[in-house]
C-alpha cells in the first residue's frame, strides 16, 4: 500500500484544480446519449463511428422486443428490424416490454398495426396495466378489448379470445 505524498489528497491533480474524472464521467454520458437517446454526437468521437454503433445497438434492441412480442414482430415481417429502428431512434429504451408496448400503441393509434399485432396487444393489454410512464402492473378487474373477429377478455390474470 503507498501513502499520498504530502500536501496531495484524492481528486486533487498534483499542480492544483481537479482530476479530469468529471469530464470524463460527462463525456461517457454525452457519448452513452448520442448512442441510445440521439443526441448529438460529443466533440472528437467519429460521427460515422458512433452512428454504426448506434444503428447496432437499435438493431439488437429490435431482437430483444422481438423476443417478447414475436407476434408484433412477425406481424411486421422482413421489416421489423428496420421498421423498430426507425421507431427506436431518439428514445431511451424502457426495456422490451415497455418499447414494444409504446411501439404496438403508436402504430395502433396510426391504424399501422396489422391484425396479428391487434391481437396480441389486446391479449397485454387485458391481463396488464401499463400507462406508458410506470412498470406494468398485473389487472385486478376484468378486461375486454375489441379485435378483428372477436374479442379479448382478462379475467384472473388470463386472457381468452372469443370469436374469430
Amino acid at each position: 500500500m503507498t501513502a499520498e505524498p504530502a500536501g496531495r489528497s484524492a481528486g486533487v491533480h498534483p499542480r492544483g484544480g481537479h482530476v479530469t474524472k468529471p469530464t470524463l464521467a460527462s463525456r461517457q454520458a454525452a457519448l452513452v446519449a448520442a448512442l441510445v437517446a440521439g443526441a448529438p454526437v460529443p466533440q472528437g468521437f467519429d460521427e460515422r463511428l458512433v452512428g454504426v454503433a448506434e444503428q447496432a445497438l437499435r438493431r439488437k434492441r429490435a431482437g430483444q422486443v422481438a423476443a417478447v412480442w414475436p407476434h408484433l414482430a412477425a406481424s411486421l415481417g422482413d421489416s421489423w428490424t428496420d421498421h423498430f429502428s426507425r421507431w427506436a431512434r431518439g428514445r431511451p429504451t424502457k426495456g422490451g416490454l415497455r418499447d414494444g408496448w409504446d411501439m404496438a400503441r403508436e402504430l395502433a393509434l396510426l391504424g399501422e398495426l396489422p391484425p396479428l399485432g391487434v391481437a396480441e396487444l389486446a391479449m397485454r393489454e387485458v391481463t396488464v396495466r401499463y400507462d406508458g410512464r410506470t412498470a406494468p402492473r398485473p389487472r385486478r378487474c376484468p378486461a375486454l378489448r375489441v379485435v378483428p373477429g372477436g374479442v379479448v377478455l382478462g379475467v384472473f390474470g388470463r386472457a381468452y379470445r372469443l370469436g374469430g
